[in-house]
């Protein structure tokens, strides 16, 4: 709960920074754009640096004979290789400044490689005291590190500007603020503080207690952690390169504003985003544990069917209310909500597909992991190239839906035949169809009247409409479940 709690915690927080910056007064559309490029940069670059080793740490540390050792040698690897990749990435800069398409401002590739060099130094620690069993501690330093980050991001983009303009050159903001500077240099400089102290904070588990490195027992780790870089790479190229290709293939003049739309309206998938995040915290020691029993397939069925009730209750909830979501963001970043239904439909094709995933880590199938998500990768890459010209960022968000969409059928299909789950598909698949006509049901009556009042009172009714048919459809399920279950009869 712990682990769960704080992460989704603290990625919730870190949502609070969109609203902050795109208010600002002084983060303009591009600016946006512009940070949006460096965030979607920096998850590649800390896969490549961790290179699935604090995965390999979990699972080598639990041989109680070699503990010293094994501690001591992952720490040294990472402490090691993060050194080399830091001197790497600084003489190569010119590099992550063509995937940014930040020629104009290199200072913020620059920044960025200390925020990825301390967030890698930090993985091993992290991973340290999860497998002391302090979730607390755990907790507690990533909560510090967020707050600290949207702190005193909101202290440079909102309170040093007003104070600028107050007292002008009088004020003491001017001791490390200008109004000439970009505004994202200050929310990178935040994150640098932020990272800064997290490492600070886990100093303590960053250097090994005793320096002894065994070269057998690091390649078993490099073995075992190589299917999990592959995996961790592509699934980062799905998650965040539609980003930077919108830079790659638009017209530079408009590639910054597009992409800070699109950017801005894909946090709108908040909602499923953060009940996905908290799932696979939860899921997988879960599944894990209930494939020793017998009634695994037909555990994991169910399990399904309430994710996928979950979801499209969800999806409903967000897509429907819409006009109230949107000011999340800042008006001007209206004109792409468009692509939030796809993004929604996208992300409740990768909570499925997470879903389904359990058939290989049970069968030792790890690889077709990596298989899958490399479709994934051909999906995206294809159909942004080929549309990205022409569409902007409603290619990038359908390439998207169809790369999670494709690794979802792929996997059922897939796993199937190797580990058989008696999903009902067919009921799963109404819900699925019956949420969509919803939608254009309501699309449909608030095009005959567009009137905010009126779109939420049908958006409330057609929820609630949902919400009770699935209560009937399930009802022998919902009277099993320990709160609810009392008041259905």
């Amino acid at each position: 709960m712990w682990y769960g709690v704080s992460s989704i915690a603290a990625r919730f927080i870190n949502y609070l920074l969109t609203p902050i910056l795109t208010y600002s007064a002084i983060v303009t559309i591009a600016d946006f754009g512009r940070m949006s490029a460096v965030y979607a940069m920096m998850p590649l670059m800390n896969v490549l640096l961790t290179y699935g080793m604090e995965t390999a740490y979990f699972r080598f540390i639990q041989n109680k004979e070699k503990t010293a050792i094994i501690d001591s040698t992952a720490s040294i690897s990472l402490l090691l290789s993060t050194a080399v990749f830091a001197v790497l990435l600084w003489l190569n800069q010119g590099l992550l400044i063509k995937i940014t398409e930040l020629k104009e401002f290199p200072v913020l590739v620059q920044l960025s490689i200390f925020i990825i060099v301390m967030d890698a130094l930090s993985a091993i620690p992290f991973a340290k005291i999860r497998n002391e069993g302090r979730p607390r501690l755990f907790a507690l330093i990533k909560i510090i590190g967020i707050i600290l980050y949207i702190g005193l991001t909101a202290f440079f983009v909102m309170y040093c500007p007003y104070e600028y303009n107050k007292n002008g050159g009088n004020s003491w903001v001017v001791l490390f603020y200008s109004p000439r500077t970009n505004p994202i240099v200050y929310v990178l400089i935040a994150n640098i503080f932020q990272s800064g102290v997290t490492l600070l904070l886990l100093l303590k588990w960053l250097l090994p207690k005793k320096f002894v490195f065994s070269f057998p027992v690091w390649k078993d780790m490099i073995v075992y952690a190589f299917p999990m870089l592959i995996a961790g790479l592509g699934y980062t190229v799905n998650e965040t390169f539609d980003r930077l290709m919108l830079g790659w293939w638009l017209p530079p003049s408009v590639a910054k504003e597009q992409l800070g739309i699109y950017s801005a309206c894909y946090k709108l998938a908040i909602l499923i985003s953060l009940f996905i995040q908290a799932f696979r915290m939860g899921a997988e020691p879960f599944f894990f544990k209930q494939a020793e029993g017998k009634d695994a397939p037909r555990t994991y069925a169910r399990v399904m069917k309430f994710f996928v009730l979950t979801i499209t209750l969800m999806f409903l909830v967000v897509v429907l209310y819409i006009p109230i979501w949107k000011y999340f963001i800042a008006p001007k970043y209206w004109e792409g909500l468009k692509v939030v239904p796809i993004l929604l439909l996208a992300n409740m094709s990768l909570g499925i597909y997470i879903n389904l995933s359990i058939w290989y880590k049970i069968t030792s199938r790890t690889w077709a992991g990596s298989i899958i998500t490399m479709i994934g990768v051909a999906i995206t890459f294809s159909v942004n190239y080929l549309f990205i010209p022409r569409f902007s960022y409603v290619a990038s968000a359908w390439a998207t839906f169809l790369c999670y969409s494709t690794m979802m059928v792929v996997s059922y299909i897939w796993g199937q035949k190797h580990y058989y789950i008696p999903y009902a598909w067919k009921k799963l698949l109404a819900f699925l169809v019956i949420v969509l006509l919803l939608f254009f049901i309501h699309k449909g009556i608030t095009m005959l009247w567009s009137n905010t009042v009126f779109s939420l009172l049908v958006a409330t009714i057609l929820i609630s409409l949902y919400a009770w048919f699935i209560v009937q459809v399930e009802r022998k399920e919902f009277k099993l479940f320990p709160v609810i279950g009392k008041y259905i009869r």
